[in-house]
């Protein structure tokens, strides 16, 4: 049985399989596949859609994470965390109105936005990765100075 403490783990995988179909939606769209670029792109959205869903759950329920690394690392990690939360924002709506234009064949419109969304949504997928890889496997908190 899953709990909420499983969802960190959940969430880090779904941004995974966000930017796995980002990076195969673009290399269809470069390559003039269609169908496959719209199969790719859909299944980002219902990723990252899912993602949206479980990262609300957890920490509505469990609070923010804490991050215990040291030294450089510290202000690295931080600086991460904020870009991608700021992309993170920013995006939330870019993804459905990108998507929107294309699904109802408004593409010249939903190419001029696709050029902003994708490499900014690929950013999020993979630094959330990374936050996660940082916080909870490379230095995770464990007490100490930055405690409270």
């Amino acid at each position: 049985m899953m709990s909420i403490e499983d969802l960190p783990h959940v969430n880090a995988a779904l941004n995974l399989v966000s930017a796995i179909f980002l990076a195969f939606g673009l290399y269809f769209i470069l390559h003039g596949d269609r169908q496959r670029h719209r199969q790719m792109m859909l299944g980002a959205v219902v990723a990252s859609a899912a993602f949206l869903v479980t990262y609300l759950i957890y920490h509505l329920n469990s609070g923010l994470a804490r991050f215990g690394g040291e030294g450089i690392v510290r202000p690295i990690y931080f600086g991460i965390l904020i870009a991608h939360v700021i992309g993170a924002v920013i995006i939330t709506p870019l993804v459905p109105i990108t998507l929107y234009r294309a699904l109802t064949g408004r593409f010249d419109r939903h190419r001029r936005i696709a050029r902003w969304t994708w490499p900014l949504w690929m950013y999020v997928a993979v630094s959330g990765v990374v936050v996660y890889v940082m916080a909870t496997h490379l230095f995770p908190f464990t007490g100490g100075p930055h405690a409270g």
